[in-house]
């Protein structure tokens, strides 16, 4: 299984859909196509559409206008696969923690051998 394979389906569809608007497939002013079509075109639930949906609304990247559709409102600030993004970004903050950590443990036991060091001497 493929990284995107686990990946839950409604950010899969948010994805390709962040990747049409990149593309300008969908552009600025446009209208998203239809929820059914979008079902029919994935072969999802409606459930799957409207959290796709929401996550690009969330983002700022679309807006719905009742009654009327979803539209794109502006371009994704990140490439459609920003999840990777966010996530990779919180892998490389977690090293970078445990990196500082890890070198101030070993400043400390340098600074203990260091002072070992300094008591074993003999008085010059």
């Amino acid at each position: 299984m493929t990284s995107n394979e686990a990946r839950p389906m409604y950010r899969r569809l948010a994805d390709d859909l962040r990747g049409q608007i990149t593309r300008g497939d969908l552009p600025v002013g446009g209208e998203l196509p239809s929820t059914s079509r979008l079902m029919e075109s994935y072969g999802v639930s409606i459930t799957v559409v409207r959290a796709a949906v929401r996550e690009l609304r969330s983002e700022g990247v679309v807006v719905g206008q009742p009654g009327k559709g979803v539209y794109v409102q502006r371009v994704p600030e990140f490439p459609a696969d920003s999840d990777d993004y966010a996530e990779i970004k919180q892998q490389i903050d977690t090293l970078r923690d445990a990196l500082q950590d890890a070198v101030q443990e070993l400043d400390q036991r340098l600074s203990r051998l260091e002072q070992s060091v300094d008591q074993d001497r003999p008085n010059e």
